[in-house]
């Protein structure tokens, strides 16, 4: 899941706030699994006519909306929920990338950003492998550190090779049910 989605500014708590002020459910329930469909239209019959009191009771019915949504959008995902960031939190520097490539149709900038940011990851870790070989015959320490830095760089390899080829992991089950 993108680390935002449980934040006050991200697209679940964006989606809900246009649910809420357009009094209109369907536009949040893209973002919720089907069998929390229920929980989410009841939680918004409820909240609406309690927006409508006074400032005060809105922000309360808001954010419990809001609470409710992302609640039953992360046990779709099967993840727990922690309770609502606050907006304005730091995001990686990826996620405004792959937001740009959604909206422009084009993957060139996301691709470039992460090939740069592989390269220049690999080379570092080479440069510690290569080190630790050039220092290997000084102790058995200095060998032990260069086996565990070779070691390390293969499984770093593996890993990022694993995260590359994984299949979508945001709501798999979602896509499981598609095919």
């Amino acid at each position: 899941m993108p680390p935002h989605c449980d934040s006050l500014d991200g697209p679940v708590v964006t989606a809900a706030r246009r649910a809420l002020d357009a009094e209109d459910v369907e536009l949040v329930l893209p973002y919720v699994h089907a069998g929390g469909e229920p929980e989410v239209r009841s939680m918004f019959t409820t909240v609406l006519p309690v927006r409508r009191q006074n400032p005060e009771a809105k922000d309360v019915a808001d954010q419990l909306f809001f609470e409710t949504v992302v609640r039953v959008h992360r046990a779709g995902e099967g993840e727990s929920y922690t309770g609502l960031l606050p907006a304005g939190l730091p995001v990686d520097r990826v996620i405004p990338l792959a937001v740009h490539s959604i909206e422009s149709g084009s993957s060139e900038a996301l691709v470039g950003f992460l090939g740069d940011v592989l390269r220049d990851e690999f080379a570092s870790r080479l440069e510690h492998v290569k080190l630790l070989d050039a220092m290997k015959h000084l102790s058995l320490d200095f060998a032990r550190k260069h086996v565990e830095a070779m070691l390390g760089f293969e499984a770093y390899a593996h890993h990022v090779y694993q995260a590359l080829s994984a299949r979508a992991i945001h709501n798999e089950r979602d896509l499981a049910h598609h095919h």
